[in-house]
């Protein structure tokens, strides 16, 4: 008895968001990927930002390539979501340019872990 239950709830079919299946959701990220990249020239040109066109177009390229290898639909449709929000955001300017150029934050460096590490770098 317990163990139907269990397997029943485990095995529950959740409703999707927007995309009926990996197709669908792959075409949306499709079209928001070319609705952002379409949109570059506008940044570069609308907040004054020192990067170049081609610079934005490698950090768009990041973060698609940062989610890649999503495979649940509900999380690629939530993430899609996201994004044309960010996007309605920079096109209607309710984002400053400090909002914009905080997407080229620089690298952290990890902090040291060993006991020579630490000691190498004076942390305690």
């Amino acid at each position: 008895m317990a163990g139907e239950e269990a397997m029943r709830a485990a095995c529950k079919v959740v409703k999707p968001m927007l995309s009926r299946d990996y197709c669908e959701a792959h075409r949306r990220v499709m079209g928001l990927y070319k609705a952002v990249y379409r949109y570059i020239p506008y940044i570069v040109k609308y907040f004054d930002i020192p990067k170049d066109e081609q610079a934005c177009r490698w950090k768009i390229r990041e973060y698609f390539y940062r989610n890649a290898c999503v495979t649940d639909i509900r999380i690629i449709d939530t993430l899609v979501i996201k994004g044309y929000m960010e996007l309605k955001e920079i096109t209607h300017n309710w984002q400053q340019k400090g909002h914009v150029m905080n997407n080229w934050h620089p690298t952290a460096e990890p902090k040291p872990c060993s006991f020579l590490g630490k000691f190498l770098s004076g942390a305690d």
